[in-house]
């Protein structure tokens, strides 16, 4: 190190600048690289991937727009897809994680397989992995959860919805209950499908996760 210094002083000796370039140089040195960002990596379906909207316009990436502010050691990676369910989610996680090396997973699936009624038990077992594997490469997991209309059944609905809180407490992960819980009951804050959030509905959701999602921010 010392001799990188001095070659560094005696390169530069004869600038007209040298004081303030010495000092530079020296200070660069000394620093060392600069330190890598945390990752946090959102595995999603459409509800995530800002379906029928520009994707800055989605919960997500309002999110991360907030977190270069409030967090700018942090980034983040939307692997989200449009009808994705957690079957794919699930097949999908591995090579995220090896690539992005994530200090924080947030898991939001499900909603299109209760869409499609699939067994309970499935949906259960393919979260369930996805979090073991995310905690196995050390990464901290959010999962947030999705209701099912009331047209599904009350067996099914309620059992749907203890899928998430039952996971979040058996894995010991944080938890979002219900990403739709602020805008569930305005029709205002959705596409003319009646199913995914518009521009405005967004908003509504970035302000939702943030009180969940902000002290893994803080405590990583």
């Amino acid at each position: 190190m010392r001799n990188r210094v001095r070659y560094l002083l005696h390169a530069v000796w004869h600038s007209q600048y040298q004081g303030f370039v010495c000092l530079a140089l020296v200070l660069l040195v000394m620093a060392g690289p600069v330190s890598a960002k945390q990752t946090l990596l959102v595995m999603g379906d459409s509800l995530s991937a800002a379906y029928n909207l520009p994707s800055e316009q989605g919960w997500v990436a309002l999110t991360a727009a907030r977190m270069k502010s409030t967090h700018p050691s942090w980034q983040v990676v939307n692997a989200s897809v449009s009808g994705e369910t957690s079957a794919g989610g699930k097949s999908r996680l591995p090579a995220a994680l090896k690539t992005h090396k994530p200090a924080l997973v947030v898991i939001e699936l499900g909603a299109n397989d209760g869409l499609r009624g699939l067994p309970l038990a499935q949906t259960r077992a393919n979260l369930q992995a996805m979090i073991r594997q995310a905690k196995a490469g050390g990464a901290k997991v959010l999962l947030i959860g999705i209701q099912m209309p009331p047209n599904y059944g009350k067996v099914y609905t309620e059992g749907f919805a203890a899928i998430y809180t039952d996971l979040a407490k058996q894995e010991k992960t944080a938890l979002l209950p219900f990403l739709l819980a602020p805008i569930a009951l305005d029709r205002s804050y959705f596409l003319p499908d009646q199913l995914h959030p518009n521009a405005k509905g967004q908003i509504k959701l970035r302000d939702h996760v943030w009180p969940v999602l902000k002290p893994l921010l803080d405590h990583q």
